[in-house]
C-alpha cells in the first residue's frame, strides 16, 4: 500500500510547507497510474504525464509518480487547470484526472472542525475517498505518443538561425527545415542580434587576479 505521507513529505520538502496543491498532485499522481494498472514510482520510461499547470500541484504529481521532465516523462501544456494526463506508451491508453467541479465543498464534510477553508481543503484531500476527490475520463490524444516522445538521437540545424534542434521538433514548411521559432511558433521575438554571454562572478574574479580556469 502506498505510503502517501511519506509521498507529501517528499513534496514539502521542496517548499518547506505542505499545501492543498500538492496533496492533489500526488492523490492524482496515484490515481492516474493505478487507473491504468501502472506501479509507481517509476524508474522506467512507460508512463508518461502531461500536466496543465506548473507549481506545488507539479512537485506532487513528481514525487508520486517518478516522472521527471530530466527523463523526458513529464511534460507541461500549460492550461492553468489543476489537471493531469497519464499515458502508458506501451499501449497508448490515456486516462485524464482532475478534482471533482466541487471538491472544495466536499472537503468541508471531511473536516468539520476546520473553520478556515484553507486548511480544511489541506486536511481532507490527503483522506477523501477517490471518487469523493477525483473524475477520471479517458482521453485520446491529438498528438499521437509517438511524436511527443519522438527519437533524441534525431538531430538538424534550422535552415535560418542555424541552431541544433532536437527530439524530431523541427518543421518543414516549403522545402524547408525550421525551428519552430523560425516558423512562426516560438515563445519569444529577437529584439538585437546574437550577443556574447557575459562571464560569470566567479570567471570574472578569477580573470582579474590573473588565473585561469580549474
Amino acid at each position: 500500500m502506498t505510503d502517501i505521507q511519506a509521498l507529501l513529505q517528499l513534496s514539502a520538502a521542496r517548499h518547506s510547507h505542505l499545501c492543498p496543491r500538492q496533496v492533489l498532485g500526488v492523490r492524482i499522481g496515484l490515481a492516474g497510474a493505478a487507473a491504468l494498472g501502472l506501479d509507481v514510482p517509476r524508474k522506467d520510461k512507460r508512463l508518461l504525464v502531461i500536466l496543465e499547470t506548473d507549481g506545488c500541484f507539479a512537485d506532487g504529481v513528481e514525487v508520486a509518480t517518478g516522472a521527471t521532465v530530466g527523463h523526458r516523462t513529464l511534460r507541461v501544456e500549460d492550461l492553468g487547470k489543476i489537471a493531469a494526463t497519464f499515458i502508458d506508451v506501451k499501449s497508448g491508453r490515456a486516462v485524464r484526472v482532475a478534482p471533482r467541479l466541487d471538491v472544495r465543498r466536499r472537503a468541508l464534510a471531511y473536516a468539520p472542525e476546520e473553520r478556515r477553508h484553507y486548511f480544511a481543503q489541506l486536511k481532507a484531500y490527503q483522506i477523501m475517498p477517490d471518487p469523493e476527490l477525483l473524475m477520471l475520463q479517458d482521453v485520446e490524444l491529438i498528438t499521437p505518443v509517438e511524436a511527443i516522445v519522438s527519437r533524441p538521437v534525431i538531430r538538424t540545424n534550422c535552415q535560418i538561425c542555424g541552431e541544433e534542434i532536437i527530439n524530431e521538433r523541427e518543421i518543414h514548411r516549403d522545402g524547408q527545415v525550421l525551428c519552430r521559432t523560425c516558423a512562426g511558433e516560438g515563445y519569444y521575438r529577437l529584439l538585437a542580434s546574437v550577443k556574447e554571454p557575459q562571464p560569470a562572478m566567479g570567471e570574472m574574479t578569477s580573470t582579474l587576479s590573473g588565473g585561469g580556469p580549474s
